[in-house]
C-alpha cells in the first residue's frame, strides 16, 4: 500500500516537472495547423470575407491553412539539442562569461502559471541566448515571436524547430491573417506554453528601451478574457550587453544607411566576429507582472463580464493595454544592469574632445559606481565588480576606447566611431542616472537651491523623462528620490549646504565629476527646450504637431553638425514626437482638429525652468538658430 502511495506520488511530480521543463503536450504541428480554419475568429474573418469580396469559402479556408502553415513553429528537441551544442561553442567562443540574475523566482512562478517573457531588443542574440539560459535552467523553452524577415532559407528552419514562430511586420488589410494569427496565438496560451515578445518590436538602435507596440499585448489580453482557467504572468527581462554584434551596422544605420534587409549571407558573415570578443552579458529577470490581479486594479470585475458579443474587445481594453505595455517596459529598465563599458560611456563622453587623463577617467567611473551603490535605481540593479583599471583595460580589449602614451600620464580616447558606439551603451543606462544629472544640471547652472526649488524642478520635468526614459518613481516617491540624492552628492562633497540652500562645491575633483554627471541629461534638456523655443518663436496656433516634429527634427540636427554632438537620438523624430505628445497629455498645449498647435501662458513655468538647467550660452545658441 506504502509502495503504491509513493509510486502515485513520484508520477504525480514527474507529470509537474516535466510539464515545467518542456510543456504540455501540443497537438503535433500538422494537426494544429488543420484545426485553424475551423477556430471562431477565422470563421467570422472568412465569412465576412466572402460577404464583402465575393470569394469561395475553399479558397479562403487553404488560405487560411497557408498563413496557419507559414506562422506555426515546429519545435524538436533534436533541434533543440543540436542548438545546444552549437551554442555552447558560440557563446565560450565570443564571450566572458553570462550572469544570470533573479531567475528562481521564475521557476516560482513557472510552476503554476502561463509564461510570457517580455525582453528587451538590443540584438537578435537575444532570443537564442534567453532560450539557451532557460534550457540550462531546466525550464520550458518559450514559443517566440519572430519577424518574417528571419523566416530565410535554412536559417528559418532552424528557427522554427527550436521554437520561432514568423510573424509579418503589419496585419494591416488582411482580417483574415489577423484571424489566423489570433487564434495560433491563444492554442499556444490555452495549452499552458511559454511564449516570448518583444514589446518594442525592432531592435533598439540607439540603446533605449523603445516606445512600446501594444500589439502582441492586445492580442495576449484578448486570449486571456477568452480564457483565463490558467494564471498568466509577464516576465520582463533585460540584456546587457558590453558589445552587441550589430555595432557595426547600427553605427551605419545611425549615420543615415538604409536598414540592411536580412539575408544568408549576412549570417554567414558573422562567422568572423568569432575571432572577436563581445565581453560578458547579463540577463536580468524582472518583477514578474501577473495580469489577473493587474486586470483586477484596473476593471473590477473583469472575470464576471462576456466578451464574446464584442469578439474580445471590449471598450475599456485599448487603455489597459497601451498601461500594460508602459509598465512592460518599465520592469524592464527596473531590471537594468550596469558594466564597465555604460560606465566608461558615462565618464568618457562628458569630456571636451571624449578624452581624459586615464587617471581622471578611472576615478570618475569609480565614483560612478559608488553612488550608484549608494542610491540603487532598484532592487534588482547589477553594477559591476572589480576595479577601474580592470575595467579600463577590458575596455581596451573590446575596442571602446584608444590609448595615447604620454609623459606626463596616458590619455584615454575615442575616435569618432567610438565616440559614437559608446553613445549606445550609455544610453543602456541613462534612465539609472537621469535623476541624480538633472540635479546636478540645476545645480551647476544656478549659484543656490534650496531644496524646495531643486524638488518643484524635478516635479515639473519628471513627467516628460518619465514618459521619455520609462522611469519607475511615482508622484508619491520621487520627492524621496530626490531627497536621497541630494543627501548622497552632500556626504560625497559634491554639494554643500549652506542658510538652507544646496550650492556646488569647486574644490578638488569635485566640480569635474558633478559636470560629467549633468552631462548625460543635458542634451535631452537641450531638445526640448529647442523644440518648445521653436514653437514659441511661430507662435500659438501656427504649427501643426508634424511640422514642429520636423522643424525640430531638422533644428536639432544643424545643432548636432555645428557642435559635434555625437549623440544621434539627439536628433531623434520619435523623441521629439514623444515630447509633443506629452505636452498634449499635460494640458501645456492643445492640438485641434486640424493638428494645429494652441498655448496660452502655461507653457511660461516650464520654459522658466529649462531656462535655469541650460547654460546661458548654449540657450543663446539655440535661440538664435530658430
Amino acid at each position: 500500500l506504502v509502495a503504491r502511495k509513493l509510486a502515485r506520488v513520484l508520477r504525480v511530480h514527474n507529470r509537474k516537472v516535466t510539464k515545467s521543463v518542456l510543456g504540455p503536450e501540443l497537438s503535433h504541428r500538422r494537426t494544429l495547423v488543420h484545426q485553424i480554419p475551423n477556430r471562431p475568429m477565422v470563421r467570422h474573418a472568412i465569412e465576412s470575407e466572402m460577404k464583402e469580396n465575393g470569394l469561395k469559402r475553399e479558397k479562403l479556408r487553404k488560405r487560411a491553412l497557408k498563413y496557419a502553415d507559414e506562422i506555426a513553429s515546429n519545435i524538436s528537441y533534436t533541434n533543440v539539442r543540436f542548438l545546444d551544442i552549437l551554442l555552447t561553442w558560440v557563446w565560450n567562443k565570443i564571450y566572458n562569461g553570462t550572469a544570470i540574475h533573479n531567475i528562481e523566482q521564475v521557476k516560482e512562478v513557472g510552476k503554476d502559471n502561463t509564461v510570457v517573457y517580455v525582453p528587451c531588443h538590443r540584438s537578435h542574440i537575444d532570443y537564442l541566448l534567453l532560450s539557451y539560459v532557460l534550457y540550462h535552467h531546466g525550464l520550458q523553452l518559450p514559443q517566440i515571436a519572430a519577424g518574417i524577415n528571419l523566416n530565410m532559407p535554412v536559417v528559418g528552419s532552424i528557427l522554427r524547430r527550436g521554437g520561432a514562430f514568423f510573424m509579418r511586420r503589419t496585419f494591416r488589410g488582411n482580417p483574415l491573417y489577423a484571424a489566423v494569427f489570433d487564434e495560433y496565438l491563444h492554442s499556444v496560451f490555452t495549452h499552458g506554453y511559454s511564449s516570448e515578445y518583444f514589446v518594442e518590436g525592432g531592435r533598439s538602435r540607439t540603446g533605449r528601451t523603445l516606445s512600446p507596440k501594444a500589439g502582441m499585448l492586445a492580442m495576449t489580453v484578448r486570449s486571456y478574457l477568452r480564457d483565463s482557467k490558467k494564471p498568466m504572468v509577464f516576465v520582463p527581462v533585460y540584456t546587457g550587453y558590453e558589445k552587441v554584434f550589430e555595432e557595426k551596422s547600427y553605427l551605419g544605420e545611425l549615420r543615415g544607411k538604409a536598414k540592411k534587409k536580412e539575408s544568408l549571407l549576412d549570417v554567414l558573415g558573422t562567422l568572423r566576429s568569432f575571432k572577436k570578443s563581445f565581453g560578458k552579458v547579463n540577463v536580468t529577470f524582472g518583477e514578474p507582472i501577473h495580469l489577473s490581479p493587474y486586470l483586477e486594479e484596473r476593471h473590477p470585475g473583469w472575470s464576471n463580464q462576456d466578451y464574446e458579443a464584442c469578439n474580445y474587445r471590449p471598450d475599456w481594453a485599448p487603455e489597459l493595454v497601451d498601461e500594460l505595455a508602459t509598465t512592460v517596459v518599465t520592469e524592464i529598465n527596473r531590471a537594468a544592469s550596469v558594466n564597465p563599458i555604460n560606465l566608461i560611456a558615462l565618464a568618457i563622453l562628458a569630456s571636451p574632445r571624449q578624452a581624459m587623463d586615464e587617471n581622471q577617467l578611472m576615478r570618475h567611473m569609480e565614483a560612478y559606481r559608488d553612488l550608484l551603490a549608494m542610491v540603487p535605481y532598484s532592487d534588482m540593479t547589477v553594477l559591476p565588480d572589480g576595479h577601474a583599471s580592470d575595467w579600463l583595460a577590458h575596455a581596451e580589449e573590446l575596442g571602446s576606447v584608444s590609448r595615447s602614451k604620454h609623459d606626463m600620464g596616458d590619455l584615454i580616447q575615442t575616435n569618432e566611431r567610438q565616440a559614437v558606439t559608446l553613445t549606445y551603451y550609455r544610453n543602456n543606462v541613462l534612465h539609472i542616472i537621469a535623476l541624480p544629472s538633472l540635479i546636478a544640471c540645476l545645480l551647476l547652472n544656478n549659484r543656490r537651491c534650496t531644496q524646495a526649488d531643486i524638488l518643484e524642478s524635478c516635479q515639473a520635468l519628471y513627467p516628460f523623462l518619465k514618459a521619455e526614459l520609462f522611469l519607475h518613481w511615482t508622484e508619491d516617491t520621487l520627492e524621496q528620490a530626490v531627497n536621497s540624492w541630494l543627501d548622497v552628492l552632500e556626504q560625497r562633497g559634491y554639494l554643500e549646504v549652506s542658510d538652507g540652500c544646496y550650492h556646488c562645491r569647486i574644490d578638488g575633483n569635485n566640480l569635474p565629476m558633478l559636470q560629467s554627471l549633468a552631462d548625460p541629461i543635458s542634451q535631452t534638456l537641450q531638445r526640448y527646450f529647442l523644440s518648445i523655443s521653436r514653437l514659441k518663436h511661430q507662435g500659438s496656433g501656427n504649427l501643426t504637431a508634424q511640422q514642429l516634429e520636423e522643424q525640430s527634427t531638422l533644428l536639432a540636427q544643424r545643432l548636432s553638425l555645428l557642435y559635434g554632438i555625437n549623440a544621434p537620438e539627439f536628433f531623434d523624430k520619435a523623441l521629439f514626437r514623444a515630447l509633443i505628445r506629452q505636452l498634449i497629455d499635460s494640458g501645456m498645449i492643445s492640438c485641434g482638429e486640424d493638428d494645429v498647435l494652441s498655448f496660452d501662458e502655461d507653457l511660461n513655468p516650464l520654459m522658466s525652468i529649462l531656462e535655469n538647467l541650460l547654460d546661458a550660452n548654449l540657450r543663446q545658441t539655440i535661440l538664435i538658430s530658430l
